[in-house]
């Protein structure tokens, strides 16, 4: 048995990440177990969507986050590492220097990643694992800047687009009618021609909501389901969802427009359930470090 620790490092708009994972090679399997998550909440996005620049705090504040993902990596002797910007470094006019300053600080080498990359790399993680591969499925990844759309059939990609939809966006009012419009046309075009279409979400806000729901891991999220539960968390205060519902802080505010967003997709898509499997950007890249680390093992 030969056991091998790697590192995703996900830089989001709401929040950063940090996944150690244990791969496993045991005779001819190979298997990925989550060791450790730290989950930092600093809203990048905040920055980002309102005035294009990422602040002097929040720059500090990434810092301070990446010295101390490379001090655990250290003690779990990390083999190796990604890490990837999403839609607020994307965006911020101050992104690259972001990036350069933080490698020179805390020796971090962060890459700043499309939409279409970011999409590619999530849905080659597990998320299929216990889904018809037959089933016409309708991918989202809600996160605070963007929002992930693809058609997937027999595990393949046939279409996909990425929004300048995100729940941290939402709440800075940074999405026009002509982005939702296109959101819209682009969900009811795609599915027009399949019969029945299952939705497959990622992202930290749909597990929660999957959670709240009580339904078992591999028990899909219904539309009724997910309208009663906004329903009930839109009729309570921010302070009294936290209390409720155990929501962290910075969860306790973005879940809404989530939900919403989730509801509207149910709607254009003509969908009745959602599943909800537990992994996301960090996952995939988990997995496509080990990938790549195998390639070029074998060239050498």
């Amino acid at each position: 048995m030969k056991i091998t620790k790697y590192a995703a490092i996900d830089i989001g708009s709401n929040a950063l990440r940090l996944l150690i994972s244990n791969v496993i090679e045991y005779k001819k399997e190979t298997i990925t177990l989550k060791n450790s998550l730290v989950r930092v909440p600093i809203r990048l996005g905040e920055d980002a969507f309102t005035t294009g620049i990422i602040s002097r705090k929040n720059i500090k504040q990434i810092i301070r986050s990446m010295k101390a993902f490379q001090n655990l990596m250290k003690v779990h002797n990390v083999k190796n590492y990604l890490a990837f910007a999403t839609a607020a470094l994307r965006e911020a006019k101050n992104g690259k220097d972001v990036v350069d300053r933080v490698k020179k600080k805390s020796g971090i080498n962060i890459q700043i990643i499309n939409g279409k990359k970011e999409a590619k790399i999530i849905s080659n993680s597990n998320v299929f694992e216990g889904i018809d591969s037959k089933k016409t499925i309708l991918y989202i990844d809600v996160g605070g800047g963007s929002t992930e759309l693809s058609i997937i059939r027999n595990k393949k990609v046939l279409k996909s687009i990425s929004l300048k939809i995100g729940t941290v966006r939402l709440l800075e009012d940074g999405v026009d009618s002509k982005t939702w419009n296109k959101a819209k046309q682009w969900v009811i075009t795609c599915t027009e021609p399949y019969k029945n279409i299952f939705l497959l979400g990622t992202g930290g806000n749909i597990n929660k909501l999957h959670k709240i729901s009580k339904n078992k891991e591999n028990q899909p999220l219904t539309y009724n389901e997910l309208k009663k539960i906004y329903k009930n968390l839109n009729s309570l205060s921010y302070e009294e969802r936290i209390i409720e519902f155990a929501l962290n802080q910075d969860r306790s505010d973005v879940i809404i427009p989530a939900t919403k967003l989730f509801l509207k997709i149910f709607e254009w898509s003509g969908a009745k359930v959602v599943y909800v499997p537990r992994v996301g950007l960090s996952d995939g890249m988990i997995k496509e470090l080990y990938k790549n680390t195998k390639l070029i093992t074998n060239r050498e």
